[in-house]
Order: structure tokens, then C-alpha cells, then sequence
């Protein structure tokens, strides 16, 4: 190579690869500091867009999740009331079978229905509480639950409401056993209304146990979306940092390369002393 003092062709080559070992150093930094080996879509497009769209969708996944766990408290308390009102039934169905004993006194089967009335009371009340976020599945008119199943909305899980109020299981407000006769057709009345509670009671726990079910797997789904995301753009951390100090290494062997070369130019001098 000759030596000319206007064209230094090897200091030129060992800046342009202390230049090359700089840039690569920064981006290894870079990768150390965030911890993700695509951190925009400048470092790789594609493989940015497609972690931008699962990013997409596992956000999405979490409003799923919300509405699968709102959905589910929503039908679990509902459950509570109808139990409650299951058991009740169980004590009014006792107070009937009691009264329609011929061998009552008055005085005896008038406390019993005023027992039974009470009980009956309950159940409307019991009803009108099994409330979650404004939302009755059980009262008369009730709510029927759809929640989201999917992360675009067009997938819902149904728990259709149950009507466990006094007419909707078969009695009224004015039941009672005032009489041995009403006192006999009040045990059957009640029994129906006790079969009537577990079918609304069963529907609705299968519909409970759904959505606990799929919020298991939507879990399970995020989680894995999340973490093939990772594999897409997280950086192996062990990796960079033996890159780093690889380049490190390089970067200083670069520098004396160029010194190397610059003082190379100096030697034309002692030609002409």
C-alpha cells in the first residue's frame, strides 16, 4: 500500500470498523437496558407487528376475563339466594305438613301459619337481595347473564336468569295454612316449588361452573400469548452481556488499530529530514 499524505487508507478502514463495533455496542446496550432485542419497529418490522397484534389481543383478554369473573360473582350470588330460599321452603313445607294435622287447636295451627307466612315473606325478600353490580338473575323479570368468551366479542357464555319469586315457583303472597285443607294442598304446593328451586338451582350452577372453566383457560391463554410475545422480543440477557463484553474488547482493540494507523502518516516525515 503506499504511503501518501493525503489519503490515509488505513486509518480510513479502522474507523469505519471502530464505527461498526460502536453501533453494534449500542444496540447490545440498548438490548441490556430494556431487555427486549425488539424494543420498535425499526429494529425488525415484521416481527414488531406481530408482537404488537398479540399484545393486542392478550389486552384484550383481560377485559374477557373481567367479564367472565363479574358474570360468574353475578350468578354465584344469585345461587346464594336461591339456597336460601331452597332452605326456606324446606321449613314452610314442615309448617304445612304440621298444620294439616286434624288433631290442631286453633290456637296452634294460627301460630303455625304465622310462622309460615313469615317464611313466606322471607323468600321474597331473600329474592329481592340476590343482587351483584345491579344485576337479580332470580327475581321476576330477571337478568340473564352473557358474558364475554372471546377477544373480539362475538363469542358470549349464556346463564339464562331463573324466576324464584312466590309466582315463579309455583306459590303466591297469600299462601297459607290457615286450614287443614289449605294446610294439605301447601305440602303439595310447596314440594313443587322445592323441585322447581333445585332445576333453577342446577341450571345455574352448570352455568357457574362454565365460566369458572373458561376463565381457567382464558388464563391459560393470555399467559401463553405473553409469553410467546417474550420469545419474539425479549432479549437473552446472558447472551448480550458476553456480546458486550466481546465488543468491549473489540472496541478498544479498534482504537489502537486507528492510533496505529494516524501515527503511520507521521513516519512520511523523517523521509525528508
Amino acid at each position: 500500500m503506499p504511503n501518501s499524505v493525503n489519503t490515509n487508507v488505513g486509518a480510513m478502514v479502522a474507523l469505519q470498523n471502530l464505527n461498526q463495533t460502536s453501533s453494534e455496542l449500542m444496540t447490545v446496550q440498548n438490548r441490556i437496558n430494556t431487555g427486549k432485542k425488539i424494543a420498535s419497529a425499526k429494529d425488525n418490522g415484521a416481527i414488531w407487528a406481530i408482537a404488537q397484534n398479540q399484545r393486542a389481543t392478550s389486552g384484550s383478554l383481560n377485559a374477557v376475563k373481567d367479564s367472565l369473573q363479574r358474570s360468574q360473582s353475578t350468578v354465584d350470588v344469585a345461587m346464594a339466594g336461591g339456597e336460601a330460599v331452597s332452605d326456606l321452603l324446606l321449613q314452610m313445607k314442615e309448617k304445612a305438613l304440621a298444620a294439616s294435622d286434624s288433631s290442631l287447636d286453633t290456637a296452634s295451627r294460627g301460630a303455625l301459619n304465622e310462622d309460615f307466612k313469615a317464611l313466606r315473606d322471607q323468600v321474597t325478600k331473600s329474592v329481592a337481595n340476590a343482587t351483584f353490580n345491579g344485576v337479580n338473575m332470580i327475581k321476576s323479570g330477571g337478568t340473564t347473564i352473557a358474558a364475554l368468551a372471546n377477544d373480539d366479542g362475538t363469542s358470549k357464555i349464556t346463564v339464562q336468569a331463573q324466576d324464584l319469586s312466590l309466582s315463579g315457583i309455583g306459590l303466591s303472597t297469600t299462601s297459607s295454612i290457615g286450614t287443614q285443607t289449605a294446610a294439605s294442598q301447601m305440602i303439595t304446593d310447596v314440594s313443587t316449588a322445592i323441585g322447581n328451586v333445585s332445576t333453577a338451582l342446577s341450571k345455574m350452577g352448570t352455568g357457574s361452573k362454565s365460566l369458572g372453566a373458561h376463565m381457567t383457560f382464558v388464563s391459560k391463554l393470555q399467559d401463553s400469548i405473553d409469553a410467546g410475545v417474550g420469545n419474539l422480543v425479549d432479549a437473552d440477557l446472558a447472551k448480550e452481556s458476553a456480546r458486550l463484553t466481546s465488543l468491549q474488547t473489540k472496541q478498544q482493540l479498534g482504537v489502537q488499530a486507528l492510533s496505529i494507523a494516524n501515527s503511520s502518516s507521521s513516519g512520511l516525515l523523517s523521509l525528508f529530514r
